[in-house]
């Protein structure tokens, strides 16, 4: 479902919002009136009308009107699920104050698990859309606190990568003046601020651009201190790292891309050495980097076919190749959930739907920050991040 085709986003010439009709539609925005907010940062009340309010003051300025339609869905979605993750997150303190720390994580996380299935608007969102609105979600906060971060360049160069930051500005900005506070005059400087870096960065619109794959490498994953530096790229070929849920269709793309090279295959590993995948997986994995180092050590190209389904199962795969040389190029592939499920049910060894779910709930796709390539394969995207 293409988002600029939702009933009730406000068009032309009234650009009026039916709250009634999006509450209609998002049933799972109605728990947030139980959620209370701190009454020094949000004197509106709780987190329903805050939401509310983003939305209505969202749609009033005149940068979200001149969007494209579908941009402009994007945006409204994310304001919709900004605060979501305060749902699980609020908590009493011992002073009496109201916080919701790690709410963003919390609601990207919750964003995912509602478009990528028919829970949030009836029909699952594909992955360009959805992982749009995640990844707002997700910094909707950064143009707020980025002045207190240590390394403030590399944070907002990693954002860049995830999420386009002038529509995280005006998300932000919508934020600030959707709600009641003391310091709506300091918030909104902030966020003109962080739009003036990202414009001296040249990361407003697109992504930072590093001079070239393997200076980005560097930078993100060996810390190198200049961005502007351009690392000489000394790699004598390319890993594949593949990543998705257990029947997403990785074995399919492997067949039809005919690459003639060795795979290293967790699923195959297992049958061999006779464990359950909800077993340990410590042996499996061990017995896969030592095929791995093997292969390394001989400068030969190879794919590795599992699921790694976040950063954390990834990057010590990642360090792996990059230590012996190689460029590393993450190929994810996506499906629909309903998709996924149907399929791991027809497989042979089917996972436990429960299981699958979860793996689903731990799901964070790849982003240029990791690798020299991402490449995102599902129905109807082949989108390829790099070169």
């Amino acid at each position: 479902m293409p988002p600029e085709t939702l009933a009730w986003l406000p068009r032309p010439p009234l650009w009026q919002l039916d709250w009634q009709a999006v509450l209609a539609a998002c049933p799972w925005l109605a728990p947030l009136a139980a959620v209370p907010q701190d009454p020094i940062f949000h004197a509106e009340g709780d987190v329903l009308t805050h939401t509310h309010m983003v939305a209505e003051a969202l749609v009033a300025l005149p940068a979200w009107r001149a969007f494209p339609a579908h941009e402009q869905a994007l945006l409204l979605l994310a304001a919709l699920l900004h605060d979501v993750g305060k749902a699980t997150c609020t908590q009493l303190e011992a002073d009496g104050r109201i916080s919701s720390r790690g709410h963003a994580r919390a609601g990207a996380a919750s964003a995912r698990r509602l478009l990528w299935s028919r829970e949030g608007l009836g029909q699952a969102l594909a992955f360009a859309p959805r992982e749009a609105v995640v990844n707002l979600v997700r910094f909707h906060g950064l143009p707020l606190q980025f002045l207190d971060q240590p390394d403030l360049d590399r944070v907002v160069l990693t954002a860049s990568y995830r999420t386009r930051l002038d529509m995280l500005a005006l998300l932000a900005e919508a934020d600030v003046r959707g709600r009641v506070c003391a310091d709506h005059a300091e918030l909104l400087m902030r966020v003109e601020l962080f739009r003036e870096l990202c414009q001296e960065r040249d990361c407003l619109v697109q992504p930072y651009p590093f001079v070239n794959d393997q200076s980005r490498v560097r930078y993100f994953r060996q810390g190198q201190r200049d961005p502007s530096y351009c690392a000489y790229d000394d790699s004598w070929g390319e890993v594949t790292l593949l990543a998705g849920l257990p029947g997403a269709g990785k074995d399919t793309w492997l067949q039809q891309q005919g690459l003639g090279l060795p795979i290293i295959s967790l699923d195959g590993l297992r049958l061999e050495m006779d464990v359950d995948m909800t077993d340990d997986q410590g042996a499996v994995v061990a017995a896969a980097k030592d095929q791995a180092r093997a292969l390394l050590r001989r400068h030969q190209p190879f794919v590795w076919n599992a699921t790694n389904l976040n950063r954390p199962r990834r990057d010590p795969l990642v360090e792996l190749m990059l230590a012996y040389g190689a460029r590393v190029r993450l190929v994810y592939v996506d499906a629909p959930l309903e998709t996924v499920l149907q399929r791991n049910r027809q497989r042979a060894t089917a996972v436990p739907e429960a299981v699958v779910r979860r793996m689903a709930g731990r799901t964070e796709p790849p982003d240029l920050t990791e690798a020299h390539a991402v490449q995102v394969v599902g129905e109807g995207d082949d989108e390829v991040c790099g070169t």
